[in-house]
């Protein structure tokens, strides 16, 4: 699964809606009768700038150059109407803010206002006035920002050159975060079963999410599931043991029965996630005495997995927050498994972590293992699930925290994934090192109302988790 190529032809990845990012460039027309070759510069620079935000993966509506308030006005009522995830506001040189103001206003979308001088530094020597205005994109940026806090409108900037890599990282940022912002606005959440009974952090108001994201949420009944289950066909089955057997390393332990029932569960979820076009799945059910629901809750590990390596996060415990935390994480390219604390080392200072269940197979240091368990801790049912340790390196962990007033907030925390004994016990299993005391750790991370669970993201993600709270206006904390 370390093979990109490899995986995505196994598990060929979801695909979702590329981020609208809307793009207006502007300076002041008053400069353009009196430095003719100004223009065809600025506009040369422009067409750069949308060639970048396209190579972002980004669908780009350029609504072109404007030069006073009235071009400023009608640029706005057409990014209006394409409703966008984001609006890069270029600034090429001076320009008044009553220009853009109407853009930030009446388009409904959060704005990034970037200004890009066409070089690292000015010819001094060489230059005259019409050549010196092409670098004062800087100049009307704090205006803008003044304009915008009066008018309360979240600012948010980039400053550099053209070409500067570094700025571009920046920005980059930003586009992932609006990929995440569209993610979400358009997400259909399944929620299947009940609630782990006694844990009152993972209820979730259900219209917490429409209200916050614009997401839907579908209730969905273990029956509804049982019925696809019910229509997959012996063929269906064994195809889907011979791609688990391409993708795991199989112990010794897994029972042909339960493999088979787990792979027949899987491909009825897969008819599950389609049907009801899914973009994540949370699911519990308690069962009693080997019935059919408790066995429908138990074989769902297997296909769980495959459909989070996928790209539609899909865990137990009904924890419905947590998969939207998830899905923050693959949307962004981190990968993202269900993870929660397991236990703390003093001797090697690090905090082990990890869960039961479904993992998100494609973040795996190595092949993933399917270990056969008689029992799930904590749960009834018996079967199948997934072994592994997340990849050796930088990570982030990532939860979906409520407060008393009903907000929702993202909190981070980066780590190190470092080598060490692990428990085989069917879990996803990592040694994190925060660089600080376990338990020290562990206060200030629940001391952020976070939740018992979170997802576990390859590399420090921290900044790119933090420009996506502040597009979608929620809180962030970082431990």
């Amino acid at each position: 699964m370390s093979d990109p190529e490899v995986s995505d032809a196994l598990l060929p990845p979801v695909r979702r809606r590329a981020p609208r990012v809307g793009l207006v460039a502007g300076g002041l027309g008053t400069y353009w009768p009196q430095f003719p070759d100004l223009l065809p510069q600025l506009q040369e620079s422009a067409r750069y700038v949308s060639t970048r935000l396209q190579e972002f993966d980004a669908e780009v509506v350029d609504v072109g150059f404007v030069s006073d308030a009235r071009e400023g006005a009608a640029a706005a009522e057409r990014l209006r109407r394409a409703d966008c995830d984001l609006i890069v506001l270029f600034l090429t040189t001076y320009l008044t803010s009553s220009m853009v103001l109407p853009i930030a206003q009446r388009s409904g979308s959060p704005v990034l206002v970037i200004d890009l001088q066409p070089s690292e530094r000015m010819d001094h020597a060489t230059f005259d006035t019409g050549a010196w205005l092409a670098y004062c994109g800087q100049c009307p940026v704090p205006e803008v920002g003044n304009v915008f806090r009066r008018a309360g409108i979240p600012f948010r900037s980039v400053s550099g050159w053209l070409r500067q890599e570094s700025a571009w990282e920046r920005i980059g940022r930003w586009v992932t975060a609006a990929g995440v912002r569209a993610a979400l606005r358009h997400a259909r959440h399944g929620l299947m079963g009940h609630v782990y009974p006694g844990m009152l952090d993972v209820s979730t108001d259900l219209t917490l999410l429409p209200s916050t994201f614009g997401s839907h949420v579908e209730v969905l009944e273990f029956d509804d599931l049982r019925q696809r289950v019910e229509a997959i066909t012996e063929d269906e089955t064994q195809a889907r043991v011979d791609l688990a057997r391409q993708v795991f390393s199989v112990d010794a332990s897994v029972e042909d029965a339960d493999f088979r029932w787990g792979a027949t569960v899987s491909v009825a979820l897969d008819r599950l996630v389609d049907d009801f076009a899914l973009d994540t799945l949370a699911y519990y059910h308690r069962g009693l005495d080997g019935e059919q629901h408790e066995r429908l809750g138990a074989g769902m590990i297997l296909g769980a997995s495959l459909l989070t390596a996928r790209g539609v996060p899909t865990t137990g415990e009904y924890e419905l927050r947590t998969t939207v935390a998830q899905l923050v994480t693959q949307v962004s390219g981190a990968g993202g498994s269900f993870t929660e604390i397991q236990a703390l080392d003093f001797v090697d200072g690090v905090v082990e972590m990890g869960h039961d269940g479904p993992a998100h197979l494609q973040v795996s240091s190595a092949r993933p293992l399917l270990r056969g368990l008689g029992v799930f801790h904590g749960k009834r049912g018996w079967g199948v699930s997934v072994e592994f340790d997340v990849r050796p390196g930088p990570v982030t962990l990532l939860g979906l925290g409520q407060d008393a007033d009903g907000t929702l907030a993202l909190t981070a925390s980066e780590g190190t994934v470092v080598p060490g004994p692990l428990l085989a016990i069917g879990n996803t299993t990592s040694r994190v090192d925060f660089e600080r005391d376990p338990g020290e750790w562990v206060d200030a991370w629940s001391g952020t109302g976070v939740g018992h669970h979170w997802s576990l993201s390859v590399g420090h993600r921290a900044a790119d988790y933090r420009a996506t709270a502040d597009l979608l206006g929620l809180p962030f904390r970082q431990v």
